[in-house]
């Protein structure tokens, strides 16, 4: 299984156990809210090395 596929199934089953154990919207705002709080730690640096990564990917 690839890389990409490893992080879609643990974020699958991340949603299902924090929606089962602390409900709905705060199971909702842990998952959306943790990356993107991550993503604005970055410097800016980082933050357009990561996006040409990503672009990079999608041409392939």
């Amino acid at each position: 299984m690839s890389t990409g596929g490893k992080v879609a199934v643990a974020g699958v089953v991340a949603a299902i156990v924090l929606f089962a154990t602390v409900g709905f919207w705060a199971g909702l705002l842990v998952l959306i809210g943790v990356p993107t709080v991550a993503y604005f730690m970055l410097d800016s640096s980082q933050r357009r090395r990561l996006r040409g990564i990503s672009r990079k990917q999608i041409g392939r």
